[in-house]
């Protein structure tokens, strides 16, 4: 549609900065109190920790637009992590009315491979250093 050319950009920034803080709300908890997280997931303790630390980092990259593709390569292999355990550890449907199915992963996985393949855009810190084409 001819009305909206010229504005990739900021749909990839809309796209970044959201896809960004719903990983930095998902990181907050495996920091926060990584003890009950752990449990619930029935992972250790460290690895918990370790993937809190690895979500706010992507998140902080796709925020910023900083080493963008980097943050969305790594929120993708979360998701696929994600999608993973849902399917095959936890046996949760794709939808459901009582719980999140992994309908919401997926979404989160595609939105990570689109900024892999665009990249971050021209409006971001990627773009405006030269760091990254």
């Amino acid at each position: 549609m001819l009305l909206f050319n010229g504005l990739e950009s900021y749909g990839l920034l809309v796209l970044r900065i959201f896809l960004g803080i719903v990983f930095i709300y998902h990181a907050m908890p495996k920091l926060k109190s990584p003890g009950g997280m752990a449990k619930s997931m029935k992972w250790s303790k460290g690895t918990v920790v370790l993937l809190g630390l690895v979500e706010i980092l992507a998140a902080l990259a796709l925020i910023l637009g900083f080493y963008a593709e980097i943050g969305a390569l790594a929120v993708a292999v979360v998701m696929l992590g994600a999608i993973y355990h849902k399917l095959f550890t936890w046996k949760i449907p794709f939808s459901g009315s009582n719980t999140t199915g992994w309908e919401f992963d997926t979404m989160l996985l595609v939105s990570a491979v689109v900024i892999l393949l665009l990249g971050a855009g021209a409006i971001s810190l990627d773009a405006m250093t030269g760091i990254w084409p």
